[in-house]
C-alpha cells in the first residue's frame, strides 16, 4: 500500500495505475458495461486536450439554426480560424470554474478528471436549489466552461417551464452568468438547447483515435455487434504519460457548496493534492487493492477504487444486494437511513462483500447491529465536507462504548485540537484549501463537541444543538445512543424546547418506538444510562422522524417543531 505521502495528486495517480495496468477493469457502468483503466486514461487525455484547445470568438447560444452538424462546423471554424489546435492551452486557464452537471458514470468520471487534468475547477450544478442561490453561486465561481448531458440543456432551456412544474431547477446552462462568455462540452445526443459551437465528447473520443460507444459485460465495443472484439482499452495505454496530466498538489479541483444564502454561499475549495491525501486516507484503513469491486455512486470511495487499481461498480438503480451479488462486490457505502430499509428486506448480503462503509449521518445502534449480522466488516466514517475524511470506527466499537457516540482514532495524518468548550478542530493535508474568496485554512471548525479517550474521539453531540436547563449544559449526543439500545427502542433524539420568558429549556426525549415499547419501562431504565440533570421533561414517542437531504439526516429543527406542536 502507498504511505499517504506517495500521491499527492488525484489525476495523476489514477494515470499513473493506467500506466501500470492498462487492461485491468476500471470501471463497470450501472449497466453492466466495462472499461479498462488503459481506456479510461485515453478518454481522460482526449477531454483535457479539447478542454484545452482555443476559445470561440463569441458565447454559443442555441438558436433556430442550431443542430448537431452545425456544431460541429462551428467548432472547426473557430480552430482554424484561429490557427490552434487543441490542447495548446489557450481554452483553459488554470483556476477556471467548470459548471458540471453530468450523472454519476464514465462520461463523468473520464469529464471531471480531464477537466481537472486541463487546469480546471469543478463546480457541481445542483437541480434542487432555489434560482436566486444558484445565480449568486454562478456569480462567485464565474464558470468558464459548462460540462453536461444534452438532455439537461434541453431541460434548462427549451422544457425549462415543464423541468420547473416538475421540481426540477436548473441554471440556464447555456448561458449560467449573462454577459460572462463560456464554452460548452456535452455528452449525449444533440438535443434542442445544446448550444451552437459546443464539443461533443463522442467527437472528441472519436478524433483521438479509439472506440466511443457503449461496451458490452465483457467490455466489448458495441458497435462491432460483440464479435470477437476485444474490452476496450486492454491493450492500449494512455495517450501520455502521467506526468503529462499537470502534478501541481495546490491547483483547486472542486468547489463544494455546503450551505449559503443568496448573499454569501460557502463554497469548499478543495485542491488536487487535498482530495488526495484524504482519498489516500480511506485506503490506510481498508485493503483496497487490484481485484477488488467497490460498490458505490459515491466519488469518495469510487476515485480511491481507481488510485488502488481495484474496479469502481456503479450502481444501475436496481435492488443493492442483488447488484452487490451480480458485481461480485467487496466493498460499498451506504447511509443509515438507507441500509435499515435494505437489511429488513435482506437481512444477509452477499459472501463476497468484505467492507461495508456507513456515513453521512449516526447510525442507530439496531441499524448497526443489523448491518454486523449481515455478514461485512462494518465501518462508521466520520468526516465533513472540509476535511474528507477525519476518523473510523468500527460497529462493534461503537456498539461497546458506553457514552457517547465513538468517532474513532483520528487517521493517519490528521491533526486534532479540542477547544476549551469541547470543540473538536481538525487539520492536515486533507483539508480544503480555503473557503471561495476566503483566507487559505489552517484548522477547521467541526462544529462537533467531543472528547478523548485514550486516543478515540467520543462525540457528545453538536454545539449548535447543546441544550441549557437549570444552568446545566446537557449534550444529547452523550445519551441518544444509549437510549436507542433500549428494548423496544428503533430511534432516540433530544432537543430542547427554549421557554421564550426565561430562556431556560424543556428537555424532550423523541423516540420511534420498536416491538415491546413500554413508556413505563423506558422511564425506569432512563436513570442508568441518563445522568439526572439531563433526564428528559417529557418523551414523546412518534412514528418517524422527520429527515433532509440526500442522506436522510435527522431534522433537528423540524423535530423541535414537531415535539413543541405536540405539547
Amino acid at each position: 500500500m502507498n504511505d499517504i505521502n506517495d500521491i499527492n495528486d488525484i489525476v495523476s495517480g489514477i494515470m499513473a495505475v493506467a500506466a501500470r495496468e492498462p487492461g485491468r477493469t476500471a470501471i463497470v457502468d450501472g449497466r453492466s458495461r466495462e472499461i479498462a483503466y488503459g481506456e479510461l486514461a485515453r478518454r481522460v487525455s482526449a477531454v483535457r486536450d479539447a478542454m484545452g484547445g482555443p476559445a470561440p470568438e463569441g458565447r454559443g447560444r442555441p438558436g433556430a439554426g442550431a443542430g448537431p452538424e452545425g456544431g460541429a462546423r462551428a467548432e472547426g471554424r473557430t480552430r482554424r480560424g484561429a490557427g490552434m489546435r487543441p490542447g495548446d492551452g489557450a481554452g483553459m486557464r488554470p483556476g477556471d470554474g467548470v459548471l458540471f452537471a453530468v450523472r454519476p458514470g464514465v462520461d463523468a468520471v473520464a469529464l471531471a478528471l480531464g477537466a481537472v487534468a486541463a487546469g480546471g475547477t469543478l463546480v457541481l450544478a445542483d437541480p434542487g436549489l432555489a434560482p436566486d442561490v444558484l445565480a449568486a453561486r454562478m456569480a462567485a465561481t464565474r464558470p468558464a466552461w459548462v460540462v453536461s448531458e444534452s438532455l439537461l440543456h434541453t431541460l434548462s432551456g427549451p422544457l425549462k417551464g415543464l423541468a420547473r412544474r416538475r421540481g426540477l431547477l436548473l441554471p440556464d446552462l447555456a448561458n449560467p452568468l449573462p454577459g460572462h462568455p463560456v464554452r460548452h462540452l456535452y455528452t449525449g445526443p444533440w438535443l434542442p438547447g445544446v448550444p451552437r459551437g459546443a464539443l461533443r465528447l463522442s467527437r472528441i473520443l472519436r478524433s483521438s483515435g479509439g472506440p466511443t460507444g457503449p461496451t458490452d459485460p465483457a467490455g466489448r465495443d458495441r458497435r462491432d455487434g460483440g464479435r470477437g472484439g476485444e474490452a476496450v482499452g486492454r491493450e492500449a495505454g494512455p495517450a501520455t504519460g502521467p506526468a503529462a496530466y499537470g502534478t501541481d498538489p495546490d491547483q483547486p479541483a472542486a468547489v463544494i457548496f455546503t450551505s449559503g444564502t443568496t448573499a454569501r454561499p460557502r463554497g469548499v475549495v478543495h485542491t488536487r493534492g487535498s482530495l488526495a491525501a484524504g482519498l489516500e486516507m480511506f485506503r490506510s484503513v481498508f485493503p483496497l487493492g487490484p481485484g477488488d469491486v467497490v460498490h458505490t455512486d459515491q466519488l469518495m470511495l469510487g476515485l480511491p477504487a481507481l488510485l488502488a487499481g481495484a474496479t469502481w461498480s456503479l450502481p444501475g438503480g436496481g435492488d443493492l444486494a442483488a447488484e452487490l451479488a451480480a458485481r461480485r462486490a467487496t466493498h460499498t457505502f451506504a447511509v443509515p437511513v438507507h441500509l435499515d430499509r435494505l437489511l429488513r428486506e435482506t437481512p444477509r448480503l452477499p459472501a463476497t462483500l468484505r467492507y461495508l462503509l456507513l456515513g453521512a449521518a449516526p447510525a442507530p445502534p439496531g441499524v448497526l447491529r443489523r448491518a454486523i449480522e449481515a455478514g461485512p466488516e462494518v465501518l462508521s466514517v466520520y468526516a465533513m465536507t472540509e476535511a474528507l475524511p477525519i476518523a473510523i470506527a468500527s460497529a462493534r466499537e461503537k456498539l461497546a462504548q458506553a457514552g457517547g457516540d465513538l468517532l474513532g482514532v483520528p487517521l493517519p495524518g490528521v491533526g486534532v485540537r479540542i477547544a476549551e468548550d469541547g470543540e473538536l478542530f481538525v487539520s492536515g493535508p486533507h483539508l480544503a484549501q480555503r473557503y471561495l474568496g476566503e483566507e487559505p485554512l489552517r484548522e477547521i471548525a467541526t462544529g462537533d463537541l467531543v472528547r478523548l479517550e485514550g486516543d478515540r474521539l467520543v462525540l457528545l453531540g453538536r454545539k449548535k444543538d447543546m441544550i441549557l436547563r437549570d444552568g446545566v449544559n446537557i449534550y444529547p449526543g452523550l445519551y441518544e445512543s444509549g437510549v436507542a439500545a433500549l428494548p423496544g427502542v428503533a430511534e432516540a433524539a433530544i432537543v430542547g424546547l427554549p421557554d421564550p420568558e426565561t430562556g431556560d429549556e424543556e428537555v424532550v426525549l423523541a423516540v420511534v418506538p420498536a416491538d415491546g415499547y413500554d413508556e413505563g419501562l423506558l422511564r425506569r431504565a432512563l436513570p442508568e444510562i441518563v445522568d439526572a440533570a439531563a433526564l428528559p421533561d417529557r418523551i414523546e414517542p412518534l412514528d418517524a422522524f422527520p429527515r433532509s437531504g440526500r442522506a436522510d439526516k435527522l431534522d433537528r429543527a423540524a423535530l423541535r417543531d414537531l415535539v413543541a406542536r405536540r405539547a
